[in-house]
């Protein structure tokens, strides 16, 4: 990503640093790293809170249910069937989505320079 900041997009499907798009923003799989490798961007700035959680779980539960509703109502098939399709699929979707939903936060808050509310005087 050398000359410039990569888009809002790019920087968070790739958990790149939303500054030089060089730094990962991640430390660990979930965990935020403290700060950019490359340009030093302080990454404790950033406050997704539990924000990424309600979204995931939300988004998650409705594809999910809507899914089972919609395979119990075509095919009836045995409970185990559901089980071994819808478990997969919950441990999938959150997994993956969290990372995702928590990247976008953050560099989302940094490209529109979001902080925290304040009273006017």
């Amino acid at each position: 990503m050398a000359g410039g900041a990569p888009s809002a997009a790019v920087a968070a499907v790739l958990g790149l640093c939303p500054r030089c798009g060089e730094g990962r923003l991640f430390a660990g799989y979930l965990r935020i790293a403290p700060r950019c490798e490359y340009c030093g961007l302080d990454f404790a700035m950033f406050d997704v809170g539990d924000g990424a959680t309600v979204f995931v779980i939300l988004i998650t539960g409705i594809l999910v249910v809507g899914g089972a509703l919609i395979v119990e109502m075509a095919y009836s098939p045995p409970y185990w069937v559901h089980a071994a399709l819808w478990l997969p699929a919950i441990a999938i979707l959150t997994l993956g989505g969290l990372r995702l939903a928590k990247s976008a936060l953050m560099v989302l808050q940094y490209k529109h320079q979001a902080r925290e509310g304040r009273l006017a005087k």
